[in-house]
């Protein structure tokens, strides 16, 4: 059973990568061509996991993201949303640095996307509460006007 579940795991995980691979040919040749020798040694390191899996991981949250901003109509899900957003980009960047680049330059990016995230969160609430304030209400719809 657990056999089963791993292989169709990883074969969902080449699907998803050849198809990424495809949509960005020049991602696609900057690995095979300089980042390979990187990328096979530093997947060793960590045990077999490589960069495909974090971009996986990656994309199911973005996904997730995308999904929670388009059906929920509560305005702190719509936030949390955001937030999975940003931190699918995060994710991205570590994994880029660890695998590809120089490991700081990654990780001053995801910093950056952590202090983004906190402002983003903050004036989000506020304005949260300014429409809770004003309809009693956090639903998005019914947030069609703020009176000053």
């Amino acid at each position: 059973m657990i056999s089963t579940l791993a292989s169709s795991l990883n074969n969902g995980m080449n699907f998803l990568a050849s198809s990424f691979f495809t949509s960005f040919p020049s991602l696609a040749n900057f690995l095979a061509q300089e980042g390979t020798e990187k990328v096979q040694e530093a997947t060793e390191q960590a045990g077999g996991i490589g960069l495909k899996h974090y971009l996986v991981v990656s994309g199911l949250v973005f996904t997730l993201g995308i999904m929670v901003i388009v059906m929920r109509r509560n305005a702190i899900a719509v936030l949390m949303g955001i937030e999975l957003l940003l931190n699918s980009a995060s994710l991205n960047f570590v994994a880029y640095s660890k695998f590809l680049a120089n490991p700081i330059e990654g990780q001053v990016i995801t910093v950056f996307l952590i202090v983004l995230a906190a402002a983003e969160a903050a004036l989000a609430l506020a304005i949260i509460l300014n429409i809770f304030n004003n309809t009693n209400s956090i639903e998005v719809a019914e947030a069609d006007s703020l009176k000053g």
